[in-house]
C-alpha cells in the first residue's frame, strides 16, 4: 500500500493570489498618493509665484515712485514705509498662476502690513487612480507674500549741511548717498524692499 501524499502546492496557490493581489492594490494606493501629492506641490508652486509676483509688482513700483520724488525728500518717508503703495498686483498674480498650469480663486492685498494672500487652483487633475473621483479632483493652496521696507531716511534737518544729499540708512548696514543730478548710484528696488513668502 503506497503512503498517501498530500498536495501542499495546491493548499499554497490561494494564498499566493492573495499576497499578490495585496500587494498589487498597495501598489496602486502609493501611486494615487504620489499623484496626489504632485499636483499638490503644483498648486503650491502656483500659490507661491503668484503671490511673489504680485509683492514685486508693488515692489518695483514703489521704487519707482520714489524715483519720481527724488527732489523733494519731505515725501520720501511715505514711500519708503510703503504707505504710498498701490496695491494693484493681482493682475501680475493671475498671469503667474497661468503659467503655472493653475488659476486663482482669490487675491487679498492688504496695506496693514503691505502683503498679499492668494489662493490657486491647478488648471489639471489629480488624474485616475483606485481612489473614486480624483479623475476630477483638483488641487488648491494658498500663499501669503509681504513687502519689507528696509530703508530709513534720518529726520529732515538733521544733515550736516544744506548742500549734503540726504543718506537713506537700511537694515543691512548700507548708507545711501542720494544725489537727485546723479540716479546712477540710486538702489534698486530690492534694495528698498524685501519680498519674501511669510512664514
Amino acid at each position: 500500500m503506497w503512503p498517501r501524499r498530500y498536495d501542499d502546492a495546491g493548499q499554497a496557490f490561494p494564498i499566493y493570489i492573495t499576497v499578490v493581489a495585496g500587494l498589487l492594490f498597495l501598489a496602486f494606493a502609493y501611486v494615487a498618493v504620489g499623484q496626489a501629492a504632485v499636483t499638490r506641490n503644483s498648486a503650491q508652486t502656483a500659490a507661491d509665484a503668484a503671490a511673489l509676483a504680485a509683492a514685486q509688482d508693488t515692489r518695483d513700483k514703489l521704487a519707482g515712485q520714489w524715483k519720481l520724488v527724488l527732489d523733494d525728500p519731505t515725501k520720501w518717508q511715505d514711500i519708503l514705509d510703503g504707505q504710498a503703495a498701490v496695491l494693484d498686483g493681482c493682475g501680475r498674480a493671475g498671469r503667474l498662476a497661468a503659467q503655472n498650469e493653475a488659476h486663482l480663486l482669490g487675491c487679498d492685498p492688504q496695506l496693514t502690513d503691505l502683503s498679499y494672500t492668494v489662493q490657486a487652483e491647478t488648471d489639471g487633475t489629480v488624474g485616475d487612480s483606485i481612489v473614486p473621483g480624483t479623475e476630477s479632483r483638483h488641487a488648491k493652496a494658498s500663499a501669503k507674500a509681504v513687502i519689507q521696507p528696509l530703508c530709513q531716511l534720518p529726520p529732515l534737518g538733521t544733515d550736516a549741511g544744506g548742500d549734503t544729499p540726504p543718506q537713506l540708512t537700511c537694515e543691512d548696514g548700507r548708507q545711501w548717498e542720494v544725489n537727485p543730478d546723479d540716479p546712477t548710484g540710486l538702489p534698486e528696488p530690492k534694495d528698498l524692499f524685501d519680498v519674501h513668502l511669510a512664514d
